[in-house]
């Protein structure tokens, strides 16, 4: 089971940083998952919340405004994929698109910039180490139809019906599931492996939960602390 940390090593280092994608690497996760949202002028950013702490909206101020812990996806990408890094290692890119938040992005515009940053590092380099993920469908059929080659994971808090969930996943063209830890189940897992989907299950610090999510076949766990996970699965052995 792959070990991907949760905005970067976020409990090491603070939530989607360039110093926490650092320390998860240096913790021997498998990979990063982040968020991203776009700037006034149309910057990718990784952030979680649609505001600053401050209160400012990202979406009314410039790259340059916004402070310097907040990293563009463009270094996120030097970090994980440059030279420094010299292992495979998988980016989990979650594109924001709330219609409650202020830069929902009906148009999909961040889909498209996502994917053209996704194919500038290199099609036959890098797919296969990169799955951009949504709560919104349609932000994830947006990338399908830029290039279906680039791996999509739908985000989901509840699963109410394994099969029909899946059934419409796999339907849409895309890649994987990723539950929350209290929706997954094996029934789902074998519901999603049975249709060729992968199962990457959010947020698990717990080392039991971790190890028992290994054991009915998660194919990843998402989690703050990547270095816990890596030892629970050492120990599960």
């Amino acid at each position: 089971m792959r070990v991907i940390a949760h905005r970067g090593a976020s409990v090491a280092e603070r939530e989607n940083t360039l110093d926490a994608f650092r320390a998860a690497v240096w913790l021997n996760a498998d990979g990063v998952e982040l968020d991203v949202r776009r700037t006034a002028d149309e910057v990718l950013v990784v952030h979680h919340d649609a505001h600053l702490p401050d209160g400012r909206a990202i979406i009314e101020l410039g790259g340059g405004e916004l402070p310097e812990w907040v990293p563009t996806l463009a270094e996120v990408m030097e970090v994980c994929w440059g030279p420094a890094v010299d292992r495979p290692f998988a980016m989990n890119i979650e594109i924001k698109s709330a219609p409650n938040d202020p830069d929902y992005d009906a148009e999909h515009q961040v889909s498209a910039a996502v994917a053209g940053l996704v194919m500038g590092w290199g099609v036959g380099e890098h797919h296969g180490e990169v799955i951009v993920s949504s709560f919104d469908m349609e932000a994830l059929n947006r990338i399908r139809e830029i290039d279906p080659g680039i791996p999509t994971g739908y985000l989901t808090f509840e699963v109410l019906v394994p099969d029909l969930l899946v059934g419409r996943v796999a339907a849409a063209g895309h890649s994987a599931i990723h539950p929350y830890v209290a929706s997954t189940s094996p029934d789902l897992i074998r519901a999603a492996h049975a249709a060729g989907l992968e199962v990457n299950v959010w947020t698990v610090n717990d080392p039991g939960q971790i190890a028992q999510l290994a054991a009915i076949g998660a194919d990843a766990v998402i989690t703050d602390v990547p270095d816990v996970a890596r030892e629970a699965l050492k120990e599960k052995g």
